[in-house]
């Protein structure tokens, strides 16, 4: 039991705070149990860093959390195949299986299943191996793949059963036919069809890489697929892995409600991911549209009322549509973030933009909309400043995304894009002196 403490120690250090972390407990725990989580695990992840991985899902058991856990084993079976003479054949990036190759493909995974499900008991982790019976399968293409199965019914009896005991399913990626006949089966299309069928609150995919890379080898931070995907497919750099990575989620996600995302990071990223709002990673939101009013005529104050309500937690001021003249205002699709933004002048005349509320509602905090939002905002706005209390839990972000920080008793005083010292201290002043508008204890 110490060694889960410490497990626990070392993996909340690494994150924000634990009220941070209180606020998705929170969420997660109205989520019906078999909803919260599909986590699929590549094999190069099993093979590199399984202590990592058996660290975070424990974590995850810890705090009574259960997430259903789908893996591959790409590596083993390629090392395995070599080992027993069979070279490998692909087609269209599929592993084409024959009866020779499948008896290597059965042997790998009820290995590798059975080595993360004993690493996890270890731990004191319960956990359950799933190596049949959720995959009903029809033959892809017999000719061009041999024993290679597509998805057409998923079965989750098994898994609801053990999520129902508090032990973690471990499922292998193999299907069968209606007749029993077991077919390979693609690790991602498995996941994307589970993830199909339960419609989980999180989706996360574990990788080495720790998320997707750009051309300079960077993980990307978000992608907002509403807005970039067409970009992102003609960029040079996306390789024809990666590719194929990113169209198989746009394929997930577009069948998905408009507040699903992929998350893509290392296993000991996991919980950093799930429970803070700055994530680790690569989040991949089906995302929704961000546009730009030039004042409150073009919106439902009404609505932004609310969302703003629902965002802090806090009553909003009732004249605070009349007192407040907007410069900007960026508006998610479907109402469920905004940033509002007036403007100031400075004693040498310079006008300046002041982020005012940043308000992301309560439902969608943590799926990443607030950070498309904001960077909605500053593409189109090169120079801004704003102030937050102090125990605001965003403050981690507006760390990320500032040039500069003040902290002061009540509020602390970001900005970016200030070059000089006289607009920097004028943006302090501004921030102490402006009157609040939501009602105490609002990060107003």
């Amino acid at each position: 039991m110490s060694e889960m403490r410490s497990t626990i120690v070392r993996l909340l250090s690494n994150m924000a705070s634990a009220k941070e972390i209180g606020l998705y407990l929170k969420r997660f725990s109205r989520v019906d149990a078999a909803r919260f989580a599909v986590v699929k695990i590549g094999g190069a992840v099993l093979r590199d860093d399984l202590d990592a991985l058996v660290s975070s899902l424990s974590f995850l058991q810890q705090v009574g959390l259960t997430p259903i856990v789908l893996h591959g084993a790409g590596p083993q079976l390629d090392a395995q195949c070599a080992a027993a003479g069979i070279v490998k054949q692909a087609v269209d990036g599929l592993r084409v299986t024959t009866s020779e190759t499948l008896a290597v493909v059965r042997r790998v995974f009820a290995q590798e299943n059975l080595r993360l499900v004993e690493a996890l008991h270890g731990a004191g982790v319960r956990a359950s191996a799933v190596l049949s019976g959720v995959f009903e399968c029809d033959f892809l293409d017999q000719d061009k793949y041999q024993l290679v199965g597509k998805v057409r019914r998923v079965h989750t009896e098994s898994l609801r059963a053990a999520i129902a005991a508090g032990s973690i399913p471990v499922i292998a990626s193999l299907g069968e036919t209606a007749g029993g006949q077991i077919l390979n089966v693609n690790a991602d299309w498995a996941a994307n069809e589970l993830v199909k069928e339960l419609q989980p609150y999180k989706i996360v995919f574990l990788t080495g890489s720790g998320g997707l890379l750009d051309g300079q080898g960077r993980v990307i931070e978000s992608i907002n697929l509403g807005s970039e995907y067409e970009a992102l497919m003609r960029a040079p750099w996306l390789h024809s892995g990666m590719r194929v990575k990113i169209e198989q989620i746009h394929d997930l996600l577009m069948q998905l409600p408009p507040s699903s995302s992929v998350s893509i990071t290392r296993p000991d990223e996991l919980a950093k991911e799930l429970f803070t709002h700055r994530g680790s990673g690569t989040l991949v939101r089906r995302g929704e549209r961000i546009t730009m009013h030039c004042g409150w005529d073009t919106l439902d104050r009404e609505q932004l009322r609310v969302l703003i309500e629902s965002g802090f937690g806090r009553r909003l001021a009732a004249d605070y549509f009349e007192r407040t003249q907007p410069w900007r205002v960026f508006v998610s699709e479907h109402r469920r973030a905004a940033l509002v933004l007036t403007e100031e002048t400075f004693t040498d005349g310079e006008r300046v933009p002041h982020l005012d509320k940043f308000a992301v509602a309560n439902d969608a905090q943590g799926e990443g909309l607030g950070r498309a939002a904001w960077q909605a905002m500053r593409e189109r706005v090169p120079k801004l400043f704003w102030r937050s209390r102090r125990d605001n839990p965003v403050n981690e972000f507006y760390l990320t995304q500032a040039d500069g920080c003040i902290k002061g008793e009540r509020w602390n005083v970001y900005w970016y894009g200030l070059e000089t010292y006289s607009a920097i201290a004028e943006a302090v002043d501004h921030c102490r002196a402006r009157p609040a508008t939501l009602k105490e204890h609002a990060h107003g």
